[in-house]
């Protein structure tokens, strides 16, 4: 498997680099800032260091609390509409740019307001965008020019709704493929993502003469530092290697960044277990817990003092909920450690955060150093972004020029960026390309699905609740291969429930990963990564591989198998390669599937129309438990980096190689059958002698967590206080009734009981034993929607068993429901290794009063 690679320029670094640029303290910008921080109120430079959330702030609190910016989260749009215009994006931004006008009409100078928005493949919020290949696509294009195009077109499709900040690029370095945001990381190779941050950093802001600065937007590098180091890829843990290592391989990108002029960086929810990683105020009650954004070594000694760094730092979403002496309203620990804005979601959060924080200043507790050192950064950004010069949204000259959002040089460049970013891994008897006058079947779950080659981020958080008609422009992959060889030549069968393979020239089986982000996209440590074992609806595209495969072998025909598989990460599909003559990765392309189509057909003369140029960014597996398989640079491979995350044999242990790719123009032999894991079938499980108590009675021996829309950080649940959040409300625990009263309000909500030694237990003697789940409830309001039960706090990533029906049919009032531990299994669900023993999710309105809940055994 030969393979080459572009060699990006790469040194091994023993010390941290001074990167950015001196600030000349008497520059004219210099001055400005510290005449307006003079004459700033406590109030007034607090209210530039929160960013509250879309919909839990008006123009008239952002008014009288002078917040300097807020942000709109993935799946959050002016009045809740997913396809609202460019108009009424562009009217709500205009609506608090004048609000913050007026909070600072009676003093002698005034600050602008900035909006952030999430624009990570493209301005992906906004419908009719440009949606771009995830960033694990890109990286295999081996194009920096692309990506500083692709950043340039972003940020005009961006000006055009007037949002001033883009939290991108992602400059992670992904080490283990169970991270559920591993395609927002370019590559394994350091190297390759610090040559990219260089490309987007300066194609979102601008860099080159001639270039309009009313078309770039704020950058943002992110998460500093680490967070694709965290042990067993668990999203927010800790990354547990060493300076050196940190400063090598997970620092390339930031060091990139600043160098390129990045003006903001956002740091990681992940946590760095080192000894340098000191605790700032060891004179406070309890332990400092390694999180990252209360780390002061790593963001004021590394990042600003000997990185050089002169922007502003910002948090992820509520992360300084997350660290230790914290919560939603609490955050002087993580202030002073170095973070100038807080990202605060819940309105609780950024309500409790003005009077907090206050509090903290005024004492000394926060030094008024540090609060004007926030501060002036904010104000640095603010003016070398032109924030002061540029008129009210509605009146900027950009905002008129709409027809740019989704235009067709921006298409073009899409449909380029995924022909470059597909990687050819095995062509059999040169199977590609395909004659455009072939009969064709289509099969699989990805052959008419947008969302698996969409993705997460995309006009929602997770991306699975769009369809074709919130893209303009778009197509299935089905629908594109019916176009290049008609309808009548092209049958699309997704279950391959009526077709027969037999009697077609080529299937094409369309296979991937459903659409997730963070935390939802995240493998479990005791889980593989065999992708049929994942979801029982990947099994089923094993199934229907096997059995095409079967029913042409009898046949006795010349019917080949192309398979093209979607997805953010490389999972074990050796038996998938073995069942197919030739094998595509196509990560997450985007919605213009008549670019990937295309280069899987021949031209209708029978030439070359496309090649395929993509090359691995990140090794695949051989085996379902190589969970890391990381490249090292050459500068690197001759360094003893301890402790390393991966051996030094990785890459012979490696099923494809970083770095490789097949082509048309030049064809490999053959490739024999790869190796693949036996399935052990002896296994005997024994019944369960006794049934589970999870609640009942008011007691339980649970941890209690709430999560979901704008909480997904967490929430401990206390029976006898109760909670009233914007997804959920739950009633105090009442010493008579003793009951769980759960409302959900129609936003994504997960309440779940968790084992506190946070260990897995086998569930399945349960299945043996016949045993059945009980919930004893009163039903006060029905569910408006899907109501799911499951045994883990995974869902979409494991599914759930939908007790919305039984709930419906009951009706309101006393009701004991019953479900077959059997029956919740066949939804899939693994109850193999189970931490959480209850959980219940919706995104619809739901009203119960539990009095308990229970796995019991038949009598």
């Amino acid at each position: 498997m030969d393979f080459t690679i572009k060699d990006f320029h790469f040194e091994y670094r023993d010390h941290w680099p001074k990167v950015g640029k001196a600030k000349d303290l008497y520059c004219h910008n210099e001055i400005t800032i510290k005449s307006i921080l003079d004459q700033m109120t406590i109030e007034e430079k607090i209210g530039q260091m929160i960013q509250p959330e879309l919909f839990q702030i008006t123009p008239d609190e952002l008014e009288l609390y002078k917040f300097g910016s807020a942000l709109n989260g993935a799946g959050l749009f002016p009045g809740d509409d997913a396809r609202a215009p460019q108009e009424k994006w562009v009217k709500m931004v205009d609506d608090f740019w004048m609000a913050s006008q007026r909070a600072y009409k009676e003093r002698p100078f005034n600050i602008p307001f900035m909006w952030a928005t999430d624009a990570v493949h493209g301005h992906n919020n906004l419908f009719g965008a440009t949606i771009f290949p995830h960033n694990i696509g890109l990286g295999c294009a081996n194009d920096p020019y692309l990506v500083h195009r692709i950043g340039i077109a972003t940020a005009k499709e961006v000006a055009t709704t007037a949002i001033d900040w883009t939290f991108a690029p992602n400059v992670a370095a992904p080490r283990d493929y169970r991270w559920g945001r591993h395609f927002e990381g370019y590559s394994e190779s350091p190297a390759v993502i610090a040559s990219y941050a260089d490309a987007m950093v300066r194609g979102l802001q601008g860099d080159f003469v001639g270039y309009d600065p009313d078309d770039s937007v704020i950058a943002c590098a992110k998460h500093w530092i680490g967070d694709g180091a965290t042990h067993l890829g668990i999203d927010r843990g800790d990354a547990r290697c060493s300076e050196e290592m940190l400063l090598n391989i997970h620092a390339a990108g930031y060091i990139a960044a600043i160098a390129a002029g990045v003006n903001t960086i956002m740091v990681s929810f992940s946590g760095w277990d080192a000894a340098e990683n000191y605790d700032h105020s060891p004179q406070l009650p309890g332990s400092y817990n390694n999180k990252l954004a209360g780390s002061h070594y790593l963001i004021s000694d590394v990042l600003k003092t000997q990185l050089g760094f002169d922007g502003l730092v910002i948090t992820d979403w509520d992360a300084h909920a997350d660290v230790s002496r914290c919560d939603f309203g609490e955050a002087a620990y993580v202030i002073n450690a170095g973070v100038d804005i807080l990202m605060v979601s819940p309105r609780h959060g950024w309500m409790g955060l003005l009077g907090s924080l206050k509090n903290h200043i005024e004492s000394g507790h926060i030094p008024m150093a540090r609060v004007d050192d926030a501060v002036t950064r904010i104000l640095r950004v603010k003016m070398r972004a032109g924030l002061w010069e540029k008129p009210r949204p509605v009146e900027r000259p950009k905002v008129k020029n709409k027809s740019v959002i989704g235009c067709y040089e921006h298409r073009a460049l899409a449909e380029e960026a995924i022909k470059k970013s597909a990687v050819l891994l095995k062509n059999n008897s040169a199977t590609l390309p395909i004659r455009q006058d072939a009969k064709i079947l289509v099969v699989g779950s990805a052959a008419d699905s947008i969302q698996k080659i969409c993705g997460g981020w995309t006009l929602s958080w997770q991306g699975t609740e769009i369809t074709q008609d919130d893209i303009p422009h778009s197509s299935t992959i089905g629908e594109a291969i019916a176009e290049i060889v008609g309808a009548k030549n092209c049958t699309v069968d997704a279950d391959l429930s009526y077709a027969d393979p037999v009697a077609f020239d080529m299937v094409i089986a369309a296979i991937g990963e459903d659409a997730y982000a963070e935390m939802r996209g995240n493998i479990r440590p005791w889980r593989s990564l065999s992708y049929a074992k994942l979801k029982t609806s990947y099994s089923r595209d094993l199934a229907i591989l096997q059995k095409i495969r079967s029913q042409l072998s009898d046949a006795n025909v010349r019917t080949r198998v192309a398979t093209l598989f979607f997805g953010g990460r490389p999972l074990y599909v050796s038996e998938e390669i073995n069942l197919s003559d030739a094998f595509v990765a196509a990560w997450l392309p985007g919605p213009y599937s008549k670019a990937l189509a295309a280069l899987l057909f021949e031209a209708k003369n029978g030439e070359l129309q496309y090649d395929f140029s993509g090359k691995l960014s990140f090794s695949w597996p051989k085996d379902s438990a190589s969970f890391q398989l990381n490249h090292r640079p050459a500068a690197l491979a001759a360094q003893n980096l301890a402790p390393f995350d991966d051996p030094m044999d990785a890459q012979t242990r490696a099923l494809f190689p970083f770095g490789y790719g097949l082509s048309y123009a030049s064809p490999a032999s053959d490739m024999g059958p790869v190796p693949v894991e036996e399935v052990d079938h002896s296994e005997i499980i024994p019944a369960a002698k006794v049934g589970l108590d999870i609640f009942e009675d008011g007691m339980s021996d649970f941890d209690w967590m709430i999560c979901g829309h704008n909480i997904w950080a967490g929430q401990r649940l206390n029976f006898q206080s109760g909670i009233n959040l914007l997804i959920v409300e739950i009633q105090p625990n009442i010493a008579e009734a003793r009951i769980l009263d759960l409302n959900f309000k129609g936003f994504a909500a997960l309440v779940y009981a968790r084992f506190p030694d946070a260990m897995p237990r086998d569930f399945r003697p349960y299945i043996a034993a016949s045993a059945f789940f009980e919930i004893d409830t009163d039903i006060l309001s029905p569910p408006e929607g899907p109501l799911y039960l499951a045994l883990h706090d995974d869902y979409p990533g494991q599914p759930g068993f939908d007790i919305a029906p039984m709930l419906c049919d009951h009706g309101p009032g006393a009701a004991i429901l019953q479900i077959p531990m059997h029956e919740i299994s066949a939804t899939g669900m693994e109850l193999n290794n189970i931490d959480t023993a209850f959980m219940l999710y919706s995104e619809s309105k739901a009203h119960l009063s539990i009095r308990s809940i229970k796995i019991k055994l038949p009598r």
